[in-house]
């Protein structure tokens, strides 16, 4: 008989050893079940509570479950509305704060403003390539485009709104109301009749995203911070002057009130349903210097009438999931009137990504992201993929719907 050979890199496990083996395994899978039910709870730096964990990057395992296990129904329309074999993507990674994500449909790219580094990317369709569009932008935020395919941008930096035209030139849009200086301009949409809308709240008055005030404003009181370190030379002279507005850019260049900051203190991202009549806003925290009232993370809609003047405004939705706050940003609506919603909730592992609510505002399905999201758009040639800007990167999924209006 021949003798048996033994595979020494492979040593054999003993009994014993076997059952402590199979005790650690134990453990992890009740800790893992434990933390599902309770994802603020879980120490680390954020991520989803997807089972088992997941890995976004390019060179993780790619996702082979028929339904990606980071896309919820949390109601049962939702099921008409994602994507079942599709999954999240990670497309880029590397700003230090990604916002503003706008699709550009001639051109097929996606643009975005990385805030605090003072520039625009761009990632091509075609070969997945990101490349610096503009730079400096402005330290912009919002972006999007109008129907005449000109992108329309929000400079925290040099508190205005601006939309560069087909021949490349850039025209001020905004930069003023009733002689003041606007605060920081933070997202902007346009309306079939021409006109543009647009928030006004005071996050860019700080020196990560923008510059203070000058000595003595509300974001620079003490005057110990010099807003014109590292600056262009007209930059450093500003100082808040304006309650957080929402405002109506008119055709003819006329810039009306719409919303006051007691109707909707700091407001953040903004859309319209597909037929333009509601406009939803999102309320956000209190910024650099803020003495008003100051949002709760929440959205409120309102009815726009023939004269653009907005009415019966109401709370759309709290924003509270599971008694977390998923404090909203970035928004959009689907052409069924769903509204899709940015979610950022700090970190309560789970609930950073993007709420969808009915055009009732009860929540009907979620999308985690393992960072923080900033906002959201829809684009993609049949304007049926998701863009969200997460933090420091890009995401993308595709939906079975597609978004409303340009950009």
């Amino acid at each position: 008989m021949q003798p048996r050979m033994i595979d020494e890199s492979r040593p054999a496990l003993s009994r014993r050893r076997l059952l402590q083996v199979a005790g650690v395994g134990a453990l992890v899978a009740a800790a893992d079940t434990a933390l599902a039910q309770a994802p603020a709870a879980r120490p680390g730096p954020p991520s989803t509570i997807t089972t088992p964990p997941r890995d976004f990057s390019r060179g993780g395992a790619p996702t082979t479950y028929f339904w990606d296990p980071d896309v919820l129904a949390v109601d049962p329309a939702f099921e008409g509305l994602a994507q079942p074999n599709a999954a999240i993507q990670r497309l880029w990674t590397g700003a230090l704060w990604a916002e503003g994500p706008a699709w550009n449909a001639q051109g097929r790219y996606l643009v975005w403003s990385d805030i605090p580094n003072n520039r625009q990317l761009r990632w091509l369709e075609d070969d997945g390539r990101v490349s610096v569009f503009r730079a400096p932008s402005g330290n912009s935020n919002g972006n999007s485009f109008d129907f005449q395919g000109r992108q329309l941008s929000c400079e925290h930096l040099n508190r205005r709104v601006v939309r560069y035209e087909l021949d490349g030139s850039v025209t001020i849009l905004a930069d003023k109301f009733d002689g003041k200086r606007l605060n920081s301009p933070n997202d902007v949409v346009a309306h079939p009749d021409g006109s543009y809308w647009f928030t006004d709240p005071p996050y860019g008055g700080q020196l990560y995203e923008g510059a203070p005030d000058a000595a003595g404003g509300p974001s620079n009181a003490s005057g110990k911070l010099n807003p014109r370190l590292g600056q262009p030379p007209e930059i450093g002279f500003y100082k808040r002057e304006l309650p957080t507005n929402c405002y109506r850019i008119d055709p003819s260049g006329r810039i009306d009130l719409v919303l006051t900051e007691q109707q909707v203190p700091d407001p953040n991202g903004l859309c319209f349903s597909p037929d333009h009549k509601k406009l939803y806003v999102a309320s956000t925290g209190k910024g650099p210097g803020d003495t008003g009232p100051g949002g709760k993370g929440d959205i409120h809609v309102f009815d726009v009438g023939a004269d653009n003047k907005l009415s019966n405004g109401k709370l759309f939705s709290d924003c509270m999931v599971d008694g977390v706050r998923c404090g909203p940003d970035g928004l959009r609506c689907d052409v069924q009137g769903n509204l899709w919603a940015s979610s950022n909730a700090g970190r309560a592992v789970g609930y950073n990504g993007v709420l969808c609510f009915n055009p009732e505002g009860k929540l009907i399905g979620r999308i985690r992201l393992p960072e923080v999201c900033g906002n959201v758009c829809f684009g993609g040639p049949k304007r049926n993929r998701l863009f969200m800007a997460a933090s420091q990167s890009i995401y993308a999924v595709y939906l079975g719907t597609q978004g409303a209006g340009p950009g």
